[in-house]
């Protein structure tokens, strides 16, 4: 007799019921970091056994062979596996008193698997915002700073100290001052004889008094200054 839809159909239903029931919730980040906190997929596969046996049958400290009947890994491997989980801090054994029995019990506790997963979790959001964060900058113009500096360098017959190099900095971005008008001002301190930092910002403050923007009107300011000493 040929099966009808409807008799096909409770079958299934019966399946699905069968094959759904009393699944393990794997955490995700395990498989995505075991890798990185050096599990081997049989150590994987040991704990991923051992969530199976605390939560489908609230074995909280399943033996050996009952792991290795589900494997097909030998017994010796299984014990050599589960110690180093034990010893590399993946898994914890822990003993417990039964608050009904008073009888002393061990237990298996995946919780420092969890915080060595939350560990990796951690490391990859804040190196995720640390490139969100460098991609926000403003582009840096290439060469332009590095031949200011090196300018500066070469008429001081010395390396910069970090205060010098901020204080160039502080002229080209937050006072807003062109590259050309701080070089013009540093050959305006050359000239006078007088090479230091104080007179290069004095100098490009009176510009900026007289609003003087480009290296020409530097020039003409600074011929008519000359003219009238």
């Amino acid at each position: 007799m040929k099966p009808n839809d409807n008799d096909r159909k409770r079958v299934e239903r019966a399946l699905l019921a069968g094959m759904t029931a009393g699944t393990v919730a794997v955490p995700h980040l395990l498989l995505r970091y075991y890798h990185r906190m050096k599990l081997s997929e049989l150590e994987v596969m040991l704990l991923i056994h051992i969530l199976a046996f605390q939560e489908n049958e609230k074995k909280d400290f399943p033996t050996h062979d009952e792991i290795q009947d589900r494997m097909t890994t030998p017994q010796d491997q299984v014990i050599e596996a589960i110690q180093k989980l034990v010893n590399s801090g993946v898994l914890r054994i822990e003993q417990e008193i039964d608050s009904v029995s008073d009888i002393q019990y061990e237990r298996y506790n995946l919780r420092p698997m969890y915080e060595k997963i939350a560990g990796c979790y951690a490391e990859d959001l804040l190196q995720k915002a640390a490139r969100q964060a460098e991609a926000q900058k403003p582009e840096a113009q290439p060469g332009r700073e590095k031949d200011v500096y090196s300018i500066f360098e070469a008429e001081f017959a010395r390396p910069l100290t970090p205060m010098e190099l901020e204080t160039i900095t502080s002229w080209l971005d937050r006072d807003g001052y062109k590259e050309e008008l701080v070089l013009a001002a540093l050959k305006e301190a050359v000239f006078a004889g007088k090479v230091h930092f104080r007179y290069v910002d004095r100098i490009l403050l009176e510009w900026s008094r007289n609003r003087i923007t480009t290296v020409e009107q530097a020039k003409e300011f600074t011929q008519k200054f000359r003219g009238n000493r």
